[in-house]
């Protein structure tokens, strides 16, 4: 085992996505994952049926507990719900992470529609969070809600995320799922340039938690001392393989096959669409 991701995110009672499937992540991939409740949510394939905020004295309590004694090598957060929250969890990453790589998965609203970050809370999430981020891993309505505009097709995902670098990540990965096409292109935007991902759709409704467990793959490559660009790589073999071996479990949006194994630390990744 290697690699110590501390995930700061909400809870899944499906399993599928959130904490639970963020530990299934860092463990297949050989990383240690450590947690810091943000939130509870009633949830399944269906969707979200009940969102608790923990309160905030007792989610700062878990990270100060985790990061004095385990320590992180990465950081991810997902869902956080409040600007309260987010307050707190960038308080506490300043102060006992400072310069930690920080994967920030901007969750706002899981796929039934229920939302899960306060409109209110997303000036704070740009404030307070995005300027900490070593990699910011948005969806396309979630890059729109960031930059207050719409975002054109493929074409617009490079400018999205060249646009987002200038909110204060050092790396923006644009992840084009949303964008309509029998090719999903990922697009990872740096100062330094830009690498692109196109691969065959996979058509499956095994689609629930694939945000979540992309940047929590990310956070452990990171970790494990894998440079951006072959994180991401890892990353995304791991999550193709998880949902093409679904388990095929719940009447909606189902979860991956997590347990899947893809390089284990510090390999580059498998092909991405084995035989």
């Amino acid at each position: 085992m290697q690699g110590r991701v501390l995930i700061i995110a909400g809870s899944d009672s499906g399993g599928g996505a959130g904490i639970q499937a963020d530990i299934k992540a860092v463990t297949a991939l050989g990383g240690h994952a450590a947690t810091a409740l943000a939130a509870l949510t009633a949830q399944n394939t269906l969707g979200v049926h009940g969102v608790m905020p923990v309160p905030v004295p007792f989610l700062r309590q878990q990270m100060a507990v985790v990061l004095d004694d385990i320590g992180a090598d990465a950081l991810k957060t997902g869902m956080l719900a409040t600007a309260e929250i987010i307050d707190a969890v960038a308080d506490e990453i300043s102060a006992r992470a400072p310069g930690c790589a920080l994967v920030v998965d901007p969750v706002m609203v899981a796929k039934g529609g229920h939302r899960l970050l306060e409109e209110s809370a997303t000036a704070a999430l740009i404030r307070r969070l995005l300027p900490l981020a070593t990699v910011l891993t948005p969806n396309l309505p979630e890059a729109e809600v960031l930059l207050g505009r719409a975002i054109d097709g493929e074409n617009g995902l490079e400018a999205a995320g060249r646009a987002l670098l200038d909110l204060g990540p050092r790396a923006v990965l644009m992840k084009g799922g949303h964008l309509p096409g029998d090719t999903v292109t990922d697009v990872l935007v740096t100062a330094d340039g830009v690498t692109r991902w196109p691969a065959p759709r996979l058509h499956t409704r095994a689609t629930h938690g694939t945000g979540c467990t992309l940047a929590s793959a990310v956070a452990c490559g990171l970790a494990q001392g894998l440079d951006l660009v072959a994180a991401v790589e890892r990353a995304r073999a791991y999550v193709r393989l998880a949902m093409r071996t679904a388990p095929g479990l719940g009447h909606g949006h189902g979860p991956l096959n997590h347990a899947c194994t893809v390089a284990p630390f510090p390999a580059l990744p498998l092909k991405e669409d084995p035989a």
